[in-house]
């Protein structure tokens, strides 16, 4: 192990923000319910986290309407997709030969 911790991202590091990313790395683009759903958060816990992401330059949102329903988009962007990609291999450093 190196005599120096690696940083963790603090943005990154938040239970429900790491559960974001971990799920819009894999897709083009979710919507709000979906990524609600699948964290079982709460609107306002969820809402609140996608702002500190969209803050920190990591998901970018797109509001638009599906016929008369208003619908919240997200997706991961490129500094975003670093920074988890950074996150990963800092936590592998981290956790060394544990795994």
């Amino acid at each position: 192990m190196p005599d120096e911790l690696p940083e963790l991202d603090p943005v990154i590091h938040g239970k429900l923000r790491l559960a974001v990313l971990s799920l819009l790395i894999g897709v083009e683009e979710a919507d709000f319910t979906w990524l609600r759903q699948k964290t079982r958060s709460t609107d306002g816990n969820l809402g609140a986290q996608m702002l500190k992401l969209e803050e920190a330059g990591y998901v970018a949102m797109e509001k638009r309407f599906a016929g008369r329903k208003p619908q919240t988009l997200y997706r991961m962007t490129p500094v975003g997709r670093e920074a988890l990609a950074t996150y990963v291999a800092a936590l592998k450093t981290l956790l060394g030969g544990a795994l």
